[in-house]
């Protein structure tokens, strides 16, 4: 290494506090500067995945309170006109800006062929997501679950009273 305060001989002059340099100032053998002089990629990753925590966390409450199945656990009836179309417009939302980070490394990972816990997250969140979608046709059709239960059981060929479900 040929530095400003570095020596290639074995004898050992003095020791420097590396601490207190000035390392701006020096030069690194014309290596081009990476842009991040002064961050801590780890704390920057750290606040984008809180800033997406808390989006997703108030996305999550509207959501919650369109969901059928809420609805009926706390015996309410707040549907109205469009409101599944909301509801399946915020839960795609969150799919996509609260998935973002393991979307992304998902497809780094598979990339690199050595899959690990952003694989496994992505896989899992894109599997969720799709699966939903189903229950978003019927529920864009006034479905309810009851109704789409009687359907498959009378597609089954299960007669008697299905009605009582």
């Amino acid at each position: 290494m040929n530095h400003q305060n570095h020596t290639d001989s074995p004898i050992k002059e003095k020791v420097i506090d590396h601490s207190k340099m000035d390392h701006s100032s020096m030069q690194h053998d014309g290596n081009p500067s990476m842009g991040i002089e002064g961050h801590n990629h780890h704390a920057m990753m750290i606040d984008d995945f809180k800033k997406r925590f808390y989006v997703v966390l108030v996305l999550t409450i509207p959501i919650m309170l369109l969901s059928t199945m809420i609805q009926q656990f706390i015996g309410v009836n707040w549907m109205f006109t469009g409101s599944k179309y909301i509801l399946f417009a915020l839960s795609t939302i969150v799919f996509f800006y609260g998935g973002w980070p393991f979307l992304k490394g998902w497809v780094e990972e598979v990339k690199s062929k050595n899959p690990g816990m952003m694989f496994l997250i992505g896989f899992a969140i894109t599997v969720a997501y799709i699966f939903s979608h189903p229950y978003s046709y019927y529920a864009f059709r006034s479905l309810d679950r009851n109704e789409i239960r009687c359907r498959c059981l009378k597609r089954n060929g299960i007669v008697g009273e299905v009605d009582a479900i």
